[in-house]
């Protein structure tokens, strides 16, 4: 019997006997069957003398540092109890349509699966079998895409996914490595970061993360899915976060190029840049809630080294009943990088995109950030300037929004995502689009 251990926390492979004699009865744990023999003295299945050989399943509780690589099967549903580490040099392995469910707890309790660095994930879930994180309280079955009794208003009921690399990232002091947030600072598997731009933490594909963003601390929440230096080398495609307390994605420096992402009705921001992100995130959704805040919020370094990101082909759906909140996007930190091909609609003109300080502000005049080829739908009497603020009055930022931005009709479009590449999500299930 094999026991992996992080501070107490165990994650325990299970011994199973198969019995020609009574295929029919449950499989439950044996004391120990190691040497295929039923001996009388284990609990179990009664196979009346010889077992043959063992086959080995695996208990569905996970908790703990994963010291040896790991399958994750559909075959049964999967739980996380506190933070499951893949630590360095080990795969996690996911099969497609495969249940994972996290957890009640916070602080110290909060559930998350936490690929530190020099860990890889190798999760190619598919369109008609996605794999998906949800919280223990969702009565989703085996088999089943959706479950029945949650809705995008259950948020927080466990952590969420953290994904950590050794690329480039940008702190204050400089340092080449930081921690992330929602993990103690005490805690190793915690930390992100480096020098390899084409670091590789794996594979991510056609996933489902919901109903998490458990508080650890006041005002710190687990984003739905946290890239902390990311390389280019992993593969992000085809992801889905709904009804997260805290963001959907945060993307902590980093080089990753991921697309298809997709956040739903989440408590905070949809898209949220730091620390000198330099990849590109394509053909990707926000669909705001009542309880959301921004579609994008881009920051830039906040060290001396800097990075440019680059958004291409983003839709962002907003809830225009709301008055100030849930708004467009805001740069701010002196944000740099690129965004084009963007689509809005649904935002009223308290909702608009601003350049949020005098270092973005600074950086749109110089260049080093801009804006090209979007289009949005507007709502009856505004303007195109309405939706294009630069909050420190230093550009001609809303002027010039008319050469980047143009009005459209909802349908009409021809920028923003391909919302087609969505159609196995919850979002389309619930009519988001």
């Amino acid at each position: 019997m094999k026991k992996l251990f992080l501070t107490g926390m165990t994650l325990t492979a299970l011994f199973f006997t198969s019995c020609s004699k009574d295929t029919s009865a449950p499989l439950e744990q044996l004391s120990t069957c190691s040497d295929g023999i039923q001996n009388g003295t284990e609990t179990g299945i009664d196979c009346g003398g010889s077992c043959g050989a063992c086959e080995i399943n695996t208990d569905p509780d996970l908790s703990g540092l994963i010291t040896e690589d790991l399958t994750l099967t559909k075959d049964i549903i999967w739980e996380l109890h506190g933070k499951v580490v893949i630590g360095d040099g080990i795969t996690l392995t996911i099969e497609p349509g495969t249940i994972i469910k996290g957890n009640e707890g916070t602080g110290s309790l909060a559930s998350a699966l936490i690929i530190a660095r020099g860990g890889l994930i190798d999760a190619k879930g598919t369109a008609d079998n996605p794999i998906i994180f949800t919280s223990i309280n969702d009565n989703i079955a085996l088999g089943e895409k959706f479950g029945s009794n949650l809705s995008e208003s259950d948020r927080g009921l466990w952590g969420g996914v953290i994904i950590l690399g050794r690329a480039p990232i940008s702190v204050e002091g400089d340092s080449e490595e930081s921690q992330i947030e929602g993990i103690p600072a005490d805690d190793e598997f915690g930390r992100y970061g480096g020098t390899d731009p084409e670091d590789n933490s794996g594979i991510f594909q056609y996933v489902s993360v919901r109903h998490g963003g458990a508080l650890i601390g006041s005002g710190n929440e687990i984003n739905g899915v946290s890239f902390g230096g990311v390389g280019n080398g992993t593969t992000i495609d085809h992801i889905e976060v709904v009804a997260n307390l805290d963001d959907g994605y945060e993307f902590f420096g980093g080089t990753v190029n991921p697309k298809s992402l997709l956040a739903f009705k989440g408590g905070d921001d949809g898209l949220d840049i730091d620390q000198a992100y330099s990849g590109t995130i394509s053909n990707s959704v926000v669909v705001q809630g009542d309880a959301s805040d921004h579609g994008l919020e881009i920051d830039g370094a906040e060290g001396t080294a800097t990075g440019a990101f680059t958004l291409d082909g983003i839709t962002i759906i907003g809830l225009s009943t709301a008055t100030d909140k849930g708004q467009i996007a805001a740069f701010r930190d002196s944000a740099m990088g690129m965004l084009k091909n963007v689509y809005a609609k649904n935002f009223n003109s308290n909702q608009f995109l601003e350049l949020s300080d005098e270092g973005s502000a600074s950086n749109y005049t110089s260049g080093d950030l801009s804006f090209s080829n979007s289009e949005i739908t507007l709502m009856d009497g505004e303007t195109i300037p309405d939706m294009f603020k630069d909050k420190t009055n230093t550009t001609s930022f809303s002027a010039d929004a008319a050469n980047f931005a143009t009005s459209v009709t909802d349908g009409s479009q021809t920028v923003g995502a391909d919302l087609s590449q969505f159609d196995w999500t919850y979002a389309k299930s619930q009519g988001a689009f």
